[in-house]
């Protein structure tokens, strides 16, 4: 940088020094953000749904005792059960739009709350990231304890306190089971009961969160410099998305093994159910669920990098349409 840029603005020197320009908050048209982010956030969640059952199931099961992996749980449940099976408590887990939109929301204010202090990019992506983590699980967390349990259902009885009696199960009205798992969970444990593992929960997601958004921009920005200059950001966006997830799924699965547990097994204690786990299955156990989380982190992250960025770029204020090049 030359001596003529030394009065230029710090944000405008942050920028310049990068080879991938953030789209900020204050760049956007928040009606066109709101309105294209909700079909996003709902496109994703059909896209990797399988795979999140898939993961559920075989962290909460004991040893080997139903499924042998990812792909073995795949096909038995398809040849049981058809796809159906597959996007069993889907419905329920539809409601967590509300919490995708609070996440996103929550991520770019607070990024932008952080720039008025630091032009640090990893500091502002961590804060954000594990600041938005913590109020969408807020949210989350009843409705994954429910969503949960009906995954659960008919795949044995010692991996659930909950069962549907005969009619509801026949019944094809899925708001009848989700009511029937709601009010077993209210008569068993109260409204506490709904968020039975939110501790847990904030001790894997938070971290995965706040490492995600640091490492994306790091392996983008890295990618950036090894790839040709006319290579479009967006691909290199959609590698670096999958790589993040891969980091921060390997960092935080062994407490996300530990929450599905307390949630579907009704446990109180983290501790408590992280020394079983050891002890039962030792330090492998800690593992389990890992191949599926990343199977299904990696269509998540291409689907939501994608998704993400081209929903920053089509929300453009339009002013800066035309005279920004992204």
């Amino acid at each position: 940088m030359n001596q003529s840029d030394e009065g230029a603005p710090t944000a405008d020197r942050m920028h310049e020094k990068r080879n991938i320009r953030i789209i900020e908050w204050e760049d956007l048209d928040k009606r066109k953000f709101y309105s294209f982010g909700v079909f996003m956030t709902m496109s994703i969640r059909a896209t990797v749904y399988p795979a999140t059952l898939i993961r559920t199931l075989l962290q909460v099961q004991r040893g080997t005792s139903l499924y042998t992996g990812t792909f073995d749980a795949f096909f038995k449940i398809l040849r049981a059960e058809g796809v159906r099976g597959l996007y069993r408590g889907f419905m329920v887990n539809t409601l967590t739009l509300i919490s995708g939109q609070a996440y996103i929301t929550t991520y770019e204010l607070v990024r932008k709350y952080v720039s008025q202090y630091s032009d640090n990019n990893t500091f502002k992506s961590l804060v954000a990231g594990g600041s938005a983590s913590l109020v969408a699980q807020s949210i989350t967390v009843p409705i994954d304890v429910v969503s949960q349990q009906l995954m659960m259902q008919g795949q044995g009885e010692h991996l659930t306190r909950f069962r549907l009696n005969a009619d509801s199960k026949n019944s094809k009205q899925m708001f009848g089971q989700t009511r029937t798992i709601m009010s077993q969970i209210f008569a068993a444990d109260g409204f506490r009961g709904f968020y039975r593992g939110y501790v847990a929960s904030l001790l894997t997601y938070i971290p995965n969160s706040a490492v995600w958004w640091p490492f994306y921009h790091f392996y983008a920005e890295q990618l950036s410099k090894l790839a040709p200059s006319d290579c479009p950001h967006l691909i290199l966006q959609a590698m670096a998305g999958p790589l993040a997830a891969a980091t921060a799924s390997t960092v935080t699965n062994p407490m996300d093994v530990v929450r599905a547990r307390v949630q579907v097994e009704g446990r109180s204690s983290v501790i408590e159910t992280f020394n079983q786990l050891i002890k039962e299955e030792g330090c492998w156990g800690l593992t389990k669920g890992l191949s599926a989380r990343i199977i299904s982190s990696t269509p998540t992250a291409i689907v939501m990098v994608v998704g993400y960025e081209t929903l920053k770029k089509m929300s453009l204020r339009p002013e800066l349409v035309d005279s920004r090049h992204w």
